[in-house]
């Protein structure tokens, strides 16, 4: 099976690859569904073509799966030739208004049809296949009796279904809260999470006759029984009303066969990926272009890993600790979908995702023997520099320096030293982290190596002299003892994580 992986930019595409995607799924401004997302615009498309190059074989699907209106269509045709400069082996689109733009002018590019066409069906399937398209990425509600009658079916149809992350609770992502409750519509790539967010359930005290009987079934505070419970549901007596509106009220009705307006839990088949194969899924989709690197790295090697083993590459001993890292990752509670029973899918829960841990930064290349001689050299020079002003200073001067750096060692000039053995590397911090703390290391092929703080140091790249902190716009390189892999990072734990409390970090 291919390994799908989402990427919000091309950092994300770069760790996506690195970290084990066979293929990976994009948006380009304006006509993708995830808006929010960084998406590909400019001249990206040279660096999309890089990393291409750099690793061969490896696929990139665009989506264009919004819901077109007329200007759309206008813009996309304005676009094409933009469209045009990016390595596409696919599109990923849900609207059938733009086949033919894209078969006429992408004429070696696959046509997929997205999820939010809620494909569940062989005779659907047939008839997207005579119109052109390779693959269907089937709706999230098709179960695996469905999937290998669909694959049955239509043998010659790639079939590609989620595997991992966010499931919305309305049909397939056709979420019509998000525009109701705030103008911005999921349809056109503007989802506000509006199911993620925090509601009160009130009873209507203007609903009069109906409200009334409501109250008296309800027993004034005794249990009640399932019977009492479906009436109040059915009553049409409820009310939603969510924390930061508190003069809004929204009616609900509950059926016999839909589901209340709640938070879905998010979902996770990766120990079940022998049955996905087996009912004929193709490509297994990791969801969540709007995440983070960090998210996408570790959730996209857990699932390679897994395949991996699946495949006899490895063992399942080999690939667990890998598997057991999707913990350590912003996470809700999960479930297997539409899979096996749609009772799965309809638990809910509530709360916003979370991880014991924060990316606090991405490491780059380690620098060549030259780079490396260049900088000692540089620091060396500094650190001369230094010396020598003091020592042109008057002596009541260098004493009192002497003085101030017995009470204040945080202010001494230190400059980096040559170690055997060590290594640096270029770094881009993300966030603040110092020398006293422990790190931790993360690479594709090392499910995490902690550094204490004598294994590690950090520096000014211009001057070559250390540091003892570093957060986000700081120029800095890395200097370890440990040898690290391209595509590594260092991630620190959290200090107000609690564990078994997630907490609400906000509405994503």
């Amino acid at each position: 099976m291919e390994l799908l992986a989402p990427a919000g930019n091309v950092e994300k595409l770069s760790y996506a690859y690195t970290y084990g995607a066979d293929a990976a799924y994009i948006g380009l401004k304006r006509f993708s569904l995830r808006v929010k997302a960084d998406n590909f615009y400019e001249d990206e498309y040279k660096q999309v073509i890089d990393l291409k190059k750099q690793f061969p074989g490896r696929r990139l699907h665009c989506a264009l799966n919004i819901s077109f209106h007329n200007k759309d269509i206008e813009q996309l045709l304005a676009n094409l030739d933009y469209f045009k400069l990016y390595p596409i082996d696919a599109f990923i689109v849900q609207d059938i208004g733009i086949v033919p733009i894209l078969q006429k002018n992408f004429p070696n590019a696959q046509l997929h049809l997205s999820t939010q066409a809620s494909c569940v069906n062989s005779s659907a399937v047939k008839m997207y296949k005579s119109m052109g398209f390779s693959r269907i990425v089937l709706g999230r509600e098709a179960s695996l009796d469905e999937i290998k009658q669909i694959k049955d079916d239509v043998p010659d149809m790639e079939l590609e279904t989620f595997c991992h992350g966010a499931m919305c609770i309305a049909y397939s992502g056709r979420c019509l809260m998000s525009a109701y409750l705030t103008g911005r519509s999921a349809q056109a790539g503007f989802c506000s999470h509006t199911c993620r967010w925090n509601f009160d359930l009130l009873s209507d005290p203007n609903a009069g006759e109906s409200a009334q009987h409501a109250g008296k079934i309800s027993g004034e505070g005794h249990p009640l029984n399932a019977e009492q419970a479906k009436a109040i549901a059915q009553s049409g007596t409820l009310l939603l009303r969510e924390h930061e509106r508190p003069d809004e009220y929204f009616p609900i009705f509950e059926g016999d066969d839909f589901t209340a307006i709640l938070s879905s839990k998010d979902l996770r088949m990766i120990e079940h990926l022998d049955d996905l194969k087996k009912a004929g899924v193709d490509s297994i989709k990791i969801e969540g272009r709007m995440k983070s690197i960090y998210y996408v790295a570790l959730v996209t090697r857990a699932y390679r890993k897994a395949l991996d083993a699946l495949d006899g590459k490895i063992t399942q001993q080999e690939a667990k600790p890998f598997i057991d890292e999707l913990e350590n990752v912003s996470h809700r509670e999960s479930t297997t979908g539409f899979f096996y029973s749609r009772t799965d899918a309809d638990k809910t829960t509530c709360g916003a995702s979370d991880s014991q841990y924060e990316l606090a930064a991405t490491i780059g290349n380690e620098l060549t023997a030259e780079e490396n001689e260049e900088f000692f050299a540089t620091a060396q020079k500094g650190e001369e520099k230094r010396k020598a002003e003091f020592e042109k200073l008057h002596p009541a001067a260098k004493e009192a320096r002497l003085r101030d750096l017995e009470e204040h060692p945080e202010r001494a000039h230190i400059f980096l030293q040559k170690k055997e053995g060590w290594s640096l590397y270029t770094l881009e911090a993300l966030n603040k982290f110092d020398t006293s703390m422990t790190i931790e290391i993360v690479t594709p092929e090392i499910v995490s190596v902690a550094l204490k703080p004598e294994q590690w140091k950090i520096a000014d790249p211009e001057t070559g002299e250390e540091r003892s902190w570093v957060c986000n716009g700081h120029h800095c390189v890395l200097y370890s003892s440990v040898k690290l892999d391209k595509g590594a990072f260092i991630r620190i734990k959290d200090s107000e994580y609690v564990p078994g409390q997630i907490r609400d970090t906000g509405r994503e």
